[in-house]
This record gives structure tokens, sequence and C-alpha cells, in this order.
């Protein structure tokens, strides 16, 4: 197994860094090929608060985006305000110094999320912050002065630091597939698969033969994560997969491609006009044959999170 050579850096800088939180990115060339987004961080605490930060590939062309949100229940509603001080980096492994930008930031319900569309360059990070496939980002937060009446701020000993890993999917454990049986019977509003297990959570296929709310006239068509299968911290799960309706008699399937951020707790995407229910029920398109129909998810990329 392949030990990163500056796991040891990282740490030393979390616990020099007592207010700041880093991520070590494993895999990615998936967000500078845009075969990913966006991901996030776990949920840390600073100044007594919540924040977790997010790295998008999807905002400005050619560039990576950071951001720092504000996750804290305290920090909900209106008539709430945090203002702090905030460095973003991405933090050097191979010699270059650290990329630091750093903000006064403030936070309300109008802006729970700050930070710059156009951090670094696709060609400067692959070039200069890129080393076997890996980057470390982190957000350092300081001077934290929200306006809540009753607040304590709490003073950190250490940073903090996590290791997220965007892995492909092996093909031979990727799919799922769910044989529906006498389609037209079903009277309930809602449907789910069984579950079945695949990386650090438990899944299950969801659909509204009908539709849903907004959906109606439609199939809708959801993949839901629901518990946690490992020891590992229970933070959002990112997955690229396939949501397909088979075509029985020609294998021309339905199946578009999804990503999504999965948060801890059952919570599901999908669509709520997968197809057309006349589409569906047209028999030249060899969806639903002798009253049944197959639904599957093939998964392409999921990640799962560890603390360093």
């Amino acid at each position: 197994m392949f030990v990163h050579p500056h796991l040891g850096t990282i740490k030393e800088n979390a616990n020099n860094c007592t207010n700041a939180h880093f991520m070590l990115i494993e895999g990615m060339s998936k967000l500078l090929t845009r075969k990913v987004k966006r991901c996030g961080s776990l949920d840390f605490h600073v100044s007594g608060l919540k924040w977790k930060f997010v790295i998008r590939s999807d905002v400005v062309k050619d560039y990576i985006s950071f951001f720092l949100d504000i996750t804290d229940e305290k920090c909900t509603g209106s008539n709430w305000q945090v203002n702090c001080s905030v460095k973003l980096s991405v933090v050097s492994q191979t010699g270059p110094p650290d990329i630091c930008k750093v903000f006064v930031m403030c936070f309300d319900e109008k802006h729970p999320s700050w930070g710059q569309d156009i951090f670094i360059t696709d060609e400067v990070l692959e070039e200069k912050y890129l080393l076997n496939d890996k980057a470390v980002f982190s957000a350092e937060i300081t001077n934290v002065k929200p306006n809540f009446l009753k607040f304590t701020s709490i003073s950190r000993t250490l940073g903090t630091a996590e290791s997220l890993k965007l892995m492909d999917v092996a093909r031979k454990n990727s799919r799922f597939t769910w044989k529906i049986t006498r389609f037209s019977s079903f009277d309930g509003v809602t449907h789910s698969s069984y579950e079945f297990t695949l990386g650090p959570r438990t899944w299950k296929l969801e659909m509204y033969p009908k539709g849903d709310k907004g959906g109606e006239g439609h199939l809708s068509f959801y993949l839901t994560a629901t518990d946690y299968v490992t020891n590992l911290p229970k933070g959002p799960t990112l997955a690229v997969y396939k949501l397909r309706l088979l075509d029985q008699l020609k294998r021309n399937h339905k199946e578009p491609e999804y990503q999504a951020l999965f948060a801890p707790g059952a919570n599901c995407w999908g669509c709520s006009k997968y197809i057309p229910l006349t589409e569906l029920h047209n028999t030249s398109n060899g969806y639903l044959v002798n009253d049944q129909i197959y639904l599957s998810v093939e998964f392409l990329i999921v990640s799962t999170t560890e603390y360093l």
C-alpha cells in the first residue's frame, strides 16, 4: 500500500495551526478532468462553531474554486452574523511556497458560504502542487466574532486533518439491479429496493411509479444513501453514478449520469421526472415488458474519508 510521504508534515502542520483544518485529496485528477465536480470536507469546529470547506471544479473553466461554509446549528434562520479572518491555502508538497489567500469574511443567512471562484488554475495546481495524484488544501479561521448573545468561544489545542479518497469502482462490484414485477399493480406512492453495500455506505433504489411531488406524469427514480458500514468518520459521501432503466428488447438502456454528495443520514438524489409514463408504457421502447421493469444503478466513483 502506498503511504503518502508528507502525511507527517500534514499532521505537523495541523498540530502547529490550532485553528486550521487540512484535507488531503487522493484522486485530484478526477477534479481536474471534471469527472468529479465538487467534494467537501468533514465538519470541523473552530472557536465553538462548526464549519466545512468545499473544493469545486465546475464554477470557472480551467480553475479550481475554494469555499468555506458555516454549518453550525446556531447559524440558521435570520438575525445571525459571524465575522472572521480566513486563510485558504493550497499546501505545498514538493518545495514551492504554499498558495495562501487571506479574507475578512462576514457570514449571515444570505451568505453562509464564502470563498473564491478562481482560487488556482488547473495548470499551476497540476505542475506544482500535485504529488502522486494528491493535493492538500487547508482553511485557517481566526478572529471569530459572532453576534450571538449566548456564545462561548472554545479554544483548540490542535488543528485537524483528514484524507479524502476519490475511488474508481471496480466494474464487477459497481452494479445493482432491481427487478420489479406486476408494475401496474403498485398502488403506493413510493417503493424501495432492499439495501445493498458499496464503499462506506448502505444504499437502496427508490421509485415513485406515478411521480413524486413535482414529477407527476413521470416515473421518479432516486438513489438513497442510508447507514454507514465502516468505522470511518460519518461525513458526506460523494458518488458518481448512472441510474439505468433497462430496455429489455434492444438493450438501448436509458442511463443518465449523476453525481451528488450524500450527507449523513438517509438522503436521496436522482430525478423526479426520470421518464414520462407515456414513454415508459410505449411497448416499442422495451422498458415495460410483461408488466415488469428493471431499474439499476452503476457506480463509477465513490469517496471515503478518514482522519489523519
